[in-house]
């Protein structure tokens, strides 16, 4: 097994151990003028992901997705709407997670932490190659009219 895979199992085992439930959000940061998204590829679990994190104690949901998307992109989320709701059994069979659209951002994206190893903007025509397929699920719930699921 490799380190990135490691750590990324020993980060969730982690998280098993110290939250009873977890409950998270994700967020899709859309640009309207050059129909593109933006993704995060982490250091600690492979393929590009939506940005987004966990929702802490005395948190809203729409505040953690706020922090989390500046926290990891420099980006000020402005508006928010709230697409859809999961259960994310990956991990475990305790965590749930909020998926919320972005359409009124500002900044400039950068990465902002030492967890996010890049970023970018990609069309929705061409995203990574190593996109997951719980995001590009989401994306294709979102963008393309696919029914959507109550699992991640």
């Amino acid at each position: 097994m490799d380190l990135k895979r490691l750590r990324g199992r020993l980060f969730h085992l982690w998280f098993l151990l110290s939250r009873p439930m977890t409950l998270g959000v994700r967020v899709v940061v859309h640009d309207r003028e050059k129909d593109a998204l933006l993704l995060v590829r982490h250091t600690y679990v492979g393929g590009w992901h939506l940005p987004g994190g966990g929702v802490d104690p005395g948190e809203t949901m729409v505040e953690a997705a706020r922090r989390e998307v500046l926290e990891e992109t420099g980006l000020e989320i402005r508006a928010l709407s709230l697409v859809s709701t999961h259960l994310n059994t990956a991990a475990s069979r305790r965590d749930h997670v909020l998926v919320y659209l972005a359409h009124d951002f500002s900044g400039a994206p950068r990465a902002q932490q030492a967890e996010i190893a890049e970023l970018g903007f990609f069309a929705l025509t061409n995203l990574p190659t190593e996109t997951t397929i719980a995001t590009r699920r989401r994306i294709a719930e979102i963008f393309d009219g696919v029914p959507g699921s109550d699992h991640w």
